[in-house]
């Protein structure tokens, strides 16, 4: 019979490995991190709950991927390049059958992004996911949620709305083909984090925020942050093939209120368009126009007849009913 696994022989197999840019890594009391000179550090957490943020039946290589994914996303949305991240897991056992997938889920997308594990924490509980992540921006060129300013253009990375039109099909709300699911899935449980959009967008963007509670609801934030209204274009707003085959209503519930896009949010004055396009192209990431920032102090969305269509979406609530 196996012996029990034990919290260091977990980290041990799973979540020890090279950290050649970290001072010190896993194995001591706390990480140590040169961080360069003239720059500034920038630091976000993200928990994943089984039942709340995911299904039990997820793959765990998708989620370790998405653990990550999330909170590298933040720091795209900030213009931060990856440093270090720590991660702290409750488990209700050490399962080397769902351990070893996850890790490698994990460590694959760090290893792409040239982000280092350095530390963190286990326990015995409900199965629940919690990484900090730190990275470096130069001084007093962070991208922030305050700083859109009057008829800066409003701007949107890839397609939002997939993540959460794969996540009505698999709830059964609504159905989707399998080939479609196919598709779509990988959009919901391996989302792609914009860094390199992010670190094009440096001295261009005004603001900046991360999709991932919705985009009407995300929206909101930067306007409340930077004391400003704005106007979107509901119809400007891309979709993929498949959800634009979608009834209209359900296409604008995915595109205006899901979350787990994962995509960039971000406003840029009119004279940065050719530079935005050009910060895009370098990154490799589609970005589309769909709306403007103003002075109404509100958010307003609107058809392509002008009337309003944002009323009944409402963007994921942390302390909403689950």
């Amino acid at each position: 019979m196996r012996a029990p696994l034990g919290e260091f022989d977990l980290i041990a197999r799973y979540f020890t490995h090279a950290a050649p840019r970290a001072v010190l890594g896993v194995g001591d009391d706390c990480a140590l991190l040169d961080i360069p000179a003239g720059e500034t550090l920038a630091v976000s957490t993200d928990m994943l709950i089984e039942g709340r943020h995911f299904l039990p039946t997820v793959d765990p290589d998708a989620l370790g991927h998405k653990a990550l994914a999330v909170n590298l996303s933040d720091l795209a949305a900030m213009g931060a390049l990856p440093l270090a991240f720590t991660l702290a897991l409750a488990l209700p056992d050490a399962d080397p059958a769902w351990l070893e997938p996850f890790s490698a889920g994990l460590l694959r997308l760090a290893s792409a992004h040239a982000i280092e594990l350095v530390g963190g924490d286990t326990n015995r509980g409900p199965r629940n996911l919690c990484v900090t992540v730190m990275g470096t921006v130069p001084r007093g060129q962070a991208l922030r949620r305050a700083g859109a300013c009057v008829g800066d253009d409003l701007w949107v990375s890839g397609t939002p709305g997939d993540a959460r039109l794969a996540l009505g099909a698999m709830l059964e709300e609504w159905h989707i083909d399998a080939p479609a699911l196919r598709t779509l899935r990988p959009r919901l449980e391996r989302p792609t984090p914009r860094i390199a959009l992010g670190l094009a967008l440096r001295g261009m963007a005004t603001s900046a925020i991360d999709i991932s509670d919705g985009l009407l609801g995300d929206l909101a934030h930067v306007l409340r942050a930077s004391g400003v209204g704005a106007r979107v274009e509901a119809d400007a707003v891309p979709a993929s093939p498949t959800l634009a085959a979608q009834p209209r209503e359900r296409r604008r519930q995915c595109q205006l209120a899901g979350g787990d896009d994962y995509e960039l949010l971000f406003t840029a004055p009119p004279s940065m368009r050719t530079d935005v396009a050009r910060a895009a192209a370098r990154a490799a990431t589609r970005v589309t126009r769909i709306g403007v920032i103003d002075t109404s102090q509100s958010l307003l969305v609107v058809d392509a007849d002008g009337h309003d269509v944002a009323s009944g979406f409402s963007s994921f609530q942390h302390f909403g009913a689950p």
